[in-house]
């Protein structure tokens, strides 16, 4: 098979990862100062797993775990679950589609601690899941020290994701998030005390949450809802609804089919709390 001929069949079967190397390439010939580290964190690699693995390691290794072993982690988690690369996907064509500050798919993989964090979360749940917890929390603790981004490993997540800027994140242990769900920084996905068991939010699919909302307990947030910034949400949120205040009451529809697409956070006034042009 021709080189040309090679190189369609991989786009054809992985498109976006093509696109990434095809961004890569242009980045090395635009801007020489960063060709090497695009060369070390996409050009050298034959797979978005590979290269999402040494990345990670860039990012997380320490003395205590250092690159080397982390990025031998993080394939491992790849080539046995490869359910994590498929999210990894979804979520970097989330980012690129939601993120209007995103012109790139390679944005993310290089430049974005919202997809970065997320990224090493699923690595993380991957070894709670297989009771290997001492690594799991590891990562947990890297991955707050790095990015401000703190999720507990046994939290679960759907594909699709776009986290914001997603400085100050916080997810709780038996949270669950869908799948298309965009949220912001400073979003809490917390508890309201020191129960055990089942006790932090359930996230559905679609929804948008605004930056600085606090949702807590073991509460539903409806699929395609929107919670406004700022928010305290303390009770279930039915679906296709906009929740705003403190504490968050219903104040509207969510106002299209796909919030967490849109990512339209205005809240239209009812007709009654409109005041007419003197």
């Amino acid at each position: 098979m021709a080189i040309t001929e090679r190189r369609q069949a991989v786009a054809e079967v992985d498109p976006v990862w093509t696109t990434i190397r095809a961004e890569a390439e242009a980045m090395a010939l635009a801007e020489p100062l960063v060709a090497s580290m695009v060369h070390a964190v996409v050009l050298h690699h034959h797979s978005l797993e590979d290269a999402l693995s040494f990345r990670l390691a860039q990012k997380l290794g320490d003395a205590e775990l250092p690159a080397m072993l982390l990025r031998e982690l993080a394939g491992e988690a790849f080539a046995a679950d490869p359910g994590i690369a498929e999210a990894a996907r979804a979520d970097i064509v989330a980012v690129r589609e939601r993120d209007p500050a995103c012109g790139r798919l390679i944005d993310p993989v290089l430049y974005l601690k919202g997809f970065q964090a997320l990224t090493a979360h699923r690595v993380a749940h991957w070894l709670w899941s297989r009771r290997r917890a001492d690594l799991a929390r590891h990562l947990q603790m890297r991955m707050s020290e790095a990015f401000s981004v703190d999720i507990h490993p046994a939290a679960r997540f759907g594909k699709g994701i776009m986290i914001d800027h997603a400085h100050g994140i916080v997810v709780g242990e038996t949270a669950v998030v869908g799948d298309d769900v965009s949220m912001l920084h400073d979003v809490t996905l917390g508890g309201t005390g020191k129960e055990d068991g089942d006790r932090h939010p359930k996230v559905g699919s679609g929804v948008l949450i605004g930056a600085g909302a606090k949702i807590l307990g073991n509460i539903r947030i409806g699929d395609c809802s929107r919670v406004a910034a700022g928010s305290v949400v303390l009770a279930d949120v039915p679906p296709c609804k906009t929740v705003a205040g403190v504490p968050a009451r219903i104040v509207g529809d969510a106002g299209c089919s796909n919030p967490s697409r849109s990512m339209d956070q205005m809240i239209q006034p009812a007709a009654e709390d409109i005041v007419p042009d003197c």
